[in-house]
């Protein structure tokens, strides 16, 4: 079984690859400057954060993604109930609206999980005395989260669709 520690660095840089991704489609886009921002600070906090040798502007520019993640959820949550296009579960990505929430969601829980990490304390005897959540529940949170935004698009465009051949 592997380290929670190696756990997270692969879960990381996979979630750095689809923030990467996502954020090079975003520069077509009508609103890229909304979307744009925010993949690239997660994708750069889940490239770097593994690396913790820059902790302190990781963690601002992580705690800056998060804030900018929390407002476009909002934003499109909002634009999908009053233009009725789809409902706050739905998870049809064919609607721009879906694609979006799901998006700033990932990159929320993204950032959640990232601060987390870095608050926490190196030294054994600090996190026996503050009773921390433990890098392995951070680190399946992770997998968790990559699971869903790798397993996602993978049941609707391929499953879903009918293009998948067994």
């Amino acid at each position: 079984m592997a380290k929670p520690r190696n756990l997270f660095t692969c879960c990381s840089l996979l979630m750095a690859i689809m923030f990467g991704f996502s954020s090079s489609v975003q520069l077509n886009d009508p609103d890229w400057y909304f979307w744009f921002p925010l993949y690239a600070c997660a994708c750069i906090v889940n490239l770097l954060n593994w690396r913790i040798s820059a902790k302190g502007y990781i963690k601002h520019v992580a705690q800056v993604a998060l804030c900018l993640g929390v407002l476009l959820f909002i934003k499109v949550v909002v634009e999908g109930y009053v233009r009725k296009i789809a409902g706050l579960w739905s998870l049809d990505l064919a609607e721009r609206v879906v694609r979006e929430k799901t998006g700033s969601l990932l990159a929320i829980i993204s950032m959640v999980l990232h601060l987390v990490c870095l608050s926490e304390p190196v030294d054994v005897k600090q996190r026996k005395k503050r009773k921390i959540v433990g890098r392995g529940v951070v680190a399946y949170g992770m997998a968790g989260l990559v699971a869903f935004s790798y397993g996602l698009p993978f049941v609707f465009f391929v499953i879903q669709k009918g293009e998948m051949r067994f």
